[in-house]
């Protein structure tokens, strides 16, 4: 099965939660806490590695603050340490 990540601009998110509506693996969740515009913002809760990189969070997203990457062959072992130091 194909492996992704997903990188979320929490600071830009308005937690209407329609990313974790359409999540075929549910890997997507609302925080706790609150964004700078006073947001619950979504994050990426994927401890098992589930994400598949299929980009339906990213497209239904109405202010795209998401950004979906594919993880290449090599990487699913890895969980793409590269991919997730581009969130940083």
């Amino acid at each position: 099965m194909a492996r992704g990540t997903v990188v979320i601009d929490t600071n830009r998110c308005k937690g209407c939660e329609l990313c974790t509506t359409v999540c075929p693996q549910h890997v997507l969740a609302m925080a706790d806490g609150y964004n700078t515009r006073g947001y619950r913002p979504a994050y990426l809760l994927d401890p098992d590695g589930k994400c598949t990189g299929c980009t339906l969070c990213a497209v239904i997203c109405p202010d795209a603050v998401l950004t979906v990457y594919r993880l290449p062959a090599a990487a699913k072992a890895s969980r793409a340490p590269a991919a997730i130091a581009l969130a940083a």
